[in-house]
């Protein structure tokens, strides 16, 4: 999938030994645009996404107890971010005292700065990497190749998304958007110039491009000192890190180096064990529909003989903290990056991951970057309203967050503008001028259903002048129909149905 124009990035932007940062996009309805009339992408985006949520579908209907581990994921959840500050000082108390060194990073640019620096404290010049949100989030990779470091993507798709100088496009089948063709193309052109080349005659059987990867990357497990990972959960009780997975490169990833560098937002901690129980049943059902993942790897600091020597781990802020702060934005900090409200998205299934611009793509994307990342630019205004409002994300979220309900909120945040503060920055969010006629015309609504006699007769007019209604509006409403069909007027107005069929006036 090349990238044919600037505003939809896939593939664009900086690019650091095969490995491209996000680029903004100019907004998501740009950006959609131009991925909608790609017909292979929706093929395999449709393909690929009804056949994950069917499968969901079977898992979850298999327990009874489904709506309650739901209920107790996010009681624990909003427990735990009520009083975050002091289960991360209980986190980093017990990482210390099993051999670990915790840091603190309050935004990407910190981030990058410490693992690169313990990075060139080995003396290495490149890492392993299990497939990491995070890392994805702050550009690692593009920072630890400025230094001269080559990072090294272990998880399948990631794998196909590096060498294909790609970006990811789902959270958890980051190359959905490339079929087995495609793949073939890109191991055949690009395995040779990372490390081992692809066999001759390599097909497009997926046993055949799985056991290329696994040759592939097998070297570079041998040969690796350092891996720099994240995690899915903190146990802060006992300082345990948490990494599900079903291709066994994490365990990999997470065992053969002697310097492990774990990368792992704020609000992945989880106060104990028993807690955690509950989502090791809500994710592999939401994300891989399996009723457990295949490895399931957690580690405590360092242990003598045992894995990693020595142990780093990063905690990182990038705008948690500020979303923290918002009593109805908050509740996306639940999120568990199972991938199931992609996979139900309408808008998602059509525009692909790429249209977000951002590491954390469908639904889940469209609330989480605009508050991580503060409504700073035209995409991150306009992300709130990449939604129909259906609600099938929330339906299918094993944490129950309302992602309708915020993107309500944000959509109000960014029509009223006004004063926030973005990592500890003031900024003043203007409200554009489409907002402006928004709220003219909110008035004008008003203030017709506020004069029931003015709103018949407008109706009445309305129906009457039907066959010379345009298809598309004129001036500011062009914004609305360049995207969507101008509904037709109906025959009579519901009013006058109700009058006829009921026999009443009101």
């Amino acid at each position: 999938m090349s990238r044919d124009g600037s505003d939809v990035p896939r593939g664009g932007g900086a690019t650091y030994l095969g490995m491209p940062a996000f680029p903004r996009a100019a907004d998501f309805p740009r950006a959609a645009d131009t991925a909608t009339r790609d017909g292979r992408l929706r093929a395999n985006l449709r393909h690929a996404t009804h056949t994950i949520r069917a499968k969901r579908a079977r898992a979850v209907a298999e327990l009874d107890d489904w709506a309650r581990l739901r209920e107790a994921g996010a009681a624990i959840k909003d427990r735990t971010l009520r009083h975050l500050d002091h289960h991360l000082v209980r986190l980093e108390e017990a990482v210390t005292r099993a051999g670990g060194t915790v840091h603190w990073a309050a935004d990407a640019a910190e981030a990058n700065r410490i693992v690169t620096d313990l990075v060139r404290a080995t003396g290495e010049r490149e890492v392993v990497k299990v497939k990491s949100m995070a890392t994805q989030e702050i550009g690692l990779n593009e920072a630890l190749a400025e230094s001269g470091i080559r990072a090294y993507e272990t998880d399948l798709a990631e794998l196909i998304v590096q060498l294909g100088d790609d970006l990811p496009s789902h959270i958890l089948v980051p190359a959905i958007h490339r079929d087995r063709g495609e793949i073939r193309d890109i191991f055949r052109d690009r395995m040779a110039s990372w490390g081992r080349p692809a066999p001759e005659g390599l097909t497009d059987r997926p046993a055949e491009l799985a056991e290329a990867a696994r040759q592939h990357l097998r070297e570079k497990f041998l040969r690796a000192k350092v891996g720099v990972s994240g995690a899915n959960f903190m146990v802060a009780e006992t300082g345990t890190l948490v990494v599900v997975e079903s291709e066994g490169n994490g365990r990999m990833c997470l065992t053969l180096p002697e310097t492990l560098i774990s990368v792992v937002g704020i609000e992945k901690t989880v106060p104990t064990w028993r807690d955690l129980e509950v989502f090791l049943q809500l994710l592999p059902r939401s994300s891989t529909a399996e009723r457990m993942n295949p490895y399931t790897s957690m580690w405590t600091g360092t242990t003598d003989g045992d894995g990693p020597r020595v142990f780093h781990l990063v905690l990182l802020d990038n705008g948690r903290t500020d979303t923290l702060a918002d009593q109805v934005g908050r509740q996306a900090l639940r999120c568990i990056r199972c991938s199931a409200c992609l996979n139900v998205c309408p808008v998602y299934e059509r525009a692909g991951g790429h249209a977000y611009g951002s590491p954390y793509p469908g639904p889940i994307g469209a609330i989480l970057t605009p508050q991580l990342r503060g409504l700073a630019s035209p995409l991150e205004e306009s992300l709130p309203y990449a939604s129909s409002l259906c609600g099938a994300c929330f339906e299918v979220c094993p944490v129950a967050i309302d992602i309708p309900e915020v993107l309500v909120h944000l959509r109000e945040r960014v029509a009223e503008g006004g004063e926030v503060t973005v990592r500890g920055t003031r900024t003043v969010i203007r409200p554009a001028k489409r907002h402006a006629t928004e709220r003219a015309a909110m008035r004008a609504a008003r203030w017709a259903f506020d004069h029931p006699d003015a709103l018949r007769r407008g109706q009445r007019i309305l129906s009457r002048t039907r066959r010379l209604q345009p298809r598309r509006l004129p001036g500011p409403g062009r914004a609305w129909t360049d995207s969507r069909e101008l509904p037709a007027v109906p025959a009579e107005s519901f009013r006058d149905w109700w009058a006829r069929t009921r026999g009443g006036t009101s």
